[in-house]
């Protein structure tokens, strides 16, 4: 019998030997042994005409660039224009891209302490780290740097989300949170933060001082990495700004947390 590739656009996936069906060699050797078009072919379900799931599963990820990252990108008509797919099947892989960012982002939430740039970034990065628009979000935290919400207050276009400092103030206030994390994405790419991004992270410094709540970081994110203004030394206005350096997320804990930015404060 001929492999799973060769059947793909011949048979129904119904008709496979039982240990080649997505399905049954899930259930029966693990998740583990299937490739990313099998795992897609089991949402999808259905082929089109001569065309089995699977091989139709191949096809997105072709149109994907054979990258789940850039597939999750994708929004439910950018899926409705590929051949086969309608708006049932475009909705579930959506969701499980969305699934699977919650899934990664809750691992670090219900770390419930974030203590430094890096885990900032690793909460904030499944997130926002492939949205193909700017979106400004805060995460509250108590003094123990406990998370209390995290929060999207602003929504904007490929280049920019313009938020608004009072909102992200009466925010905190309302959650009785005693400081708090900026983060937006750089759909382009690039992590360096622009003058603009600089401006408005000393404008919410300045505001939320007044209230006795700590700005601990900006962080910006995109696929590349992360950038810190409080690893670079850029939260505070009399500082001289040192030239922006972007860094990779890594395993090790970020060199400077945020309880020396507390110390620095008091």
């Amino acid at each position: 019998m001929g492999t799973v590739d060769s059947l793909a656009g011949h048979l129904p996936i119904k008709n496979w030997r039982i240990d080649d069906q997505p399905r049954q060699k899930l259930i029966i050797k693990g998740t583990d042994t299937l490739s990313d078009a099998e795992l897609l072919a089991l949402l999808l379900n259905t082929g089109h005409k001569h065309k089995s799931a699977l091989l139709l599963a191949q096809e997105i990820l072709s149109k994907s660039s054979n990258n789940l990252q850039e597939l999750g990108k994708l929004s439910v008509n950018q899926l409705k224009k590929l051949r086969g797919i309608g708006e049932a099947k475009a909705a579930r892989i959506v969701a499980a891209m969305e699934l699977a960012r919650r899934r990664q982002a809750g691992f670090m939430l219900s770390k419930k302490t974030i203590r430094n740039g890096q885990e900032a970034a690793l909460y904030f990065k499944p997130i926002l780290g492939d949205c193909a628009y700017e979106r400004v979000h805060v995460l509250y935290l108590n003094f123990a740097n406990k998370v209390i919400r995290d929060c999207c207050v602003s929504k904007g276009g490929i280049s920019s989300a313009p938020a608004d400092v009072r909102i992200i103030l009466k925010e905190a206030l309302e959650l009785g949170a005693t400081s708090l994390i900026l983060c937006h994405n750089h759909p382009s790419g690039n992590l360096s933060p622009s003058q603009a991004d600089i401006l408005f992270t000393q404008k919410v410094v300045r505001a939320a001082a007044l209230l006795d709540i700590l700005v601990l970081d900006h962080i910006i994110v995109s696929e590349a990495g992360y950038y810190s203004m409080n690893e670079e030394g850029m939260m505070d206005e009399g500082k001289k700004q040192p030239a922006p350096q972007s860094r990779l997320i890594r395993e090790n804990d970020s060199p400077l947390g945020f309880s020396g930015v507390r110390m620095a404060i008091a």
